[in-house]
């Protein structure tokens, strides 16, 4: 039985259909929520087979409904032109959550995929900066969603760390003598200077394209300065990812060094298939459908006319490699929304080449850019580019007031505190809204703590925890429900798969936001209108309210955990 109860009506439709003559999968049947008085559930297919097979919307309906065996639905009822209301039997509703374990209901997928998860590609000898935040978050709580639904994820950190910005920093370090016990922050700065150089002096600018065809053709002096740039740079980007709680560890890295062995042979595969052209000199692809402003075939480079390559090789064996040497199923791109034409001119290369078969997609996740409270791209107050430590570092300062003020907790404790709200709020303020949007950072919205809101959500969890320990020895029970506040938060809770595979088909992490804000509203409504643990509150009763509870709970830490955030029992 699927732990969806979408899918589960859904296939009830279905079934009924089928003497019909009408065959439709459970998707198809069009089972949404309801908000109609009385109705849980609103399926809509009548509407939609109606005209196809020339039956009146209402009429079908109904045949639906007389056809129907749905042991956990009251009596369907047809309204208006065409639709059919579902009602869930409240027992039935009581027993199935009475029967959830700590997956609350989701199902693993039945025929798993093999994702390949590209997601975070900061630079190297360069500092992470609030330009990698959407990125790096976004990606990690979709590595969390796609595996708890059953997958298999192989993340991969894309690093550039490869190419002309590197022949001009290593013939910089060089020229001063570089020891190779500088920290990042030195390196931002050295990689700066090597810039203006660069601009501003034609002997540099010749000696740093020499410095790259060294690098590129294994001079080991090259390669050694290159890997102790590399390797100060993981140090830092592992500091920053356990700052975030990110998964990603050195092992996932895979920079445009490593793809650079096969940019050679993935041009000479495309010529053998006769899909490249010269184009000035420059071998190129020109993928069908895409043209520039004067309506002229667009091509992706492959290889300058001066012999170096385009970075659109390297995407390209990209998805080569992970598709053909590593039997990814389907390729994933947490990159930002300004790159979204050179994705589809790289899926529609691969496709041309053969890298992506029939069995494979590819899907670039875009997403929009954070602004500050003046509608800008969000900076420092001195203009300058934000570093991504700074920022988190004044998030958990910001929350160690808030927790200060509202806690009884030892200093320890704040702290521990402090750190899981103000990541959690810095999170949450990106994953809530829809991703592909620009979204406004504001210290005042994100640690608000009413709302949909991150901190409403572990307040909520921490009450429970709070009511929990006051119950003692008082277990939770089998659920049985008789208020309507109690149903309205049983059904919240029985929605947990319905709301996991909405975030996980459209990539959408904002779907499981929404949702655990509704079912901490919901809580808060059942906790006023439904005590717990009054002296009136009858024993079964009390068990009862408490099972709901703790499966909230359960729920609450469960959703905030796939979105990367920490859910404490104290604040």
């Amino acid at each position: 039985m699927s732990g969806d109860i979408t899918v589960l009506l859904g296939q009830r439709v279905a079934d009924a259909l089928a003497p019909l003559g009408v065959e439709i999968t459970p998707d198809e049947a069009l089972i949404r929520p309801s908000t109609r008085p009385g109705a849980d559930y609103q399926c809509n297919v009548a509407m939609s087979l109606g005209k196809k097979l020339g039956r009146p919307p209402r009429e079908l309906a109904q045949a639906i409904v007389d056809g129907m065996a749905a042991p956990e639905v009251e009596a369907p009822e047809v309204a208006g032109p065409g639709f059919i209301n579902l009602a869930l039997r409240t027992d039935w509703l009581a027993a199935r959550l009475s029967s959830l374990d700590d997956r609350v209901g989701v199902v693993p997928a039945a025929e798993p995929r093999r994702f390949a998860l590209d997601y975070s590609s900061p630079n190297v000898a360069k500092e992470m900066h609030v330009g990698h935040l959407r990125s790096t978050i976004i990606g990690e709580s979709l590595l969390r969603l796609l595996r708890f639904a059953g997958h298999e994820v192989v993340p991969h950190n894309h690093l550039g760390d490869w190419g002309t910005p590197f022949g001009m920093l290593i013939e910089h370090l060089s020229e001063l003598g570089w020891s190779g016990d500088h920290t990042i922050g030195d390196l931002n700065g050295f990689y700066q200077e090597a810039r203006k150089k660069f601009d501003a002096d034609p002997d540099f600018a010749d000696r740093a394209r020499l410095r790259v065809v060294a690098l590129q053709s294994g001079d080991e002096p090259t390669l050694a300065l290159w890997r102790d740039l590399v390797e100060e740079s993981t140090r830092h980007f592992a500091k920053v990812y356990e700052l975030l709680d990110i998964s990603l560890t050195p092992s996932d890295i895979y920079g445009e060094s490593f793809y650079n062995p096969y940019l050679a042979e993935v041009i000479t595969e495309m010529e053998a298939q006769g899909i490249t052209a010269v184009s000035d000199g420059a071998v190129c692809v020109f993928p069908p459908g895409f043209a520039n402003r004067d309506g002229d075939p667009l091509p992706l480079i492959l290889r300058k006319r001066d012999g170096g390559y385009g970075y659109p090789v390297t995407d390209l064996a990209t998805v080569r490699y992970w598709i053909r040497d590593r039997g990814m199923t389907d390729l994933l791109y947490v990159v930002g929304t300004p790159q979204a034409q050179h994705f589809q001119m790289v899926f529609a290369a691969s496709r041309m080449a053969g890298y992506l078969g029939p069995g494979n997609t590819a899907v670039h996740i875009g997403f929009g850019t954070i602004l500050g409270e003046d509608g800008k791209t969000i900076r420092t107050r001195a203009g300058g580019t934000l570093k991504l430590v700074d920022l988190l570092d004044e998030a958990v300062q910001h929350a160690a007031a808030l927790v200060k003020e509202r806690s009884s907790l030892d200093a320890d404790e704040q702290a521990e505190v402090a750190r899981a709200v103000g990541i959690g709020a810095v999170k949450y303020a990106d994953l809530s809204g829809d991703r592909e949007k620009d979204y406004t950072f504001t210290w005042e919205r994100m640690l608000a703590t009413e709302g949909n809101t991150s901190v409403y959500l572990q307040y909520a969890n921490a009450r429970i925890h709070s009511i929990l320990r006051k119950a003692g020895e008082s277990a939770p029970g089998e659920i049985v429900i008789t208020e309507p506040a109690e149903r309205a938060l049983a059904l919240k809770l029985a929605q947990f798969p319905t709301a996991i595979a909405a975030a996980v088909e459209g990539y959408a992490p904002h779907k499981l936001c929404l949702y655990l804000f509704e079912t901490a509203t919901a809580f808060t409504s059942f906790y006023d209108s439904c005590p717990i643990l009054a002296a009136t509150t009858p024993e079964p009763v009390r068990r009862s309210r408490l099972a709901l509870a703790v499966l909230t709970s359960t729920v609450l830490t469960r959703g905030l955990g796939l979105l990367g955030i920490e859910a404490p029992t104290r604040m």
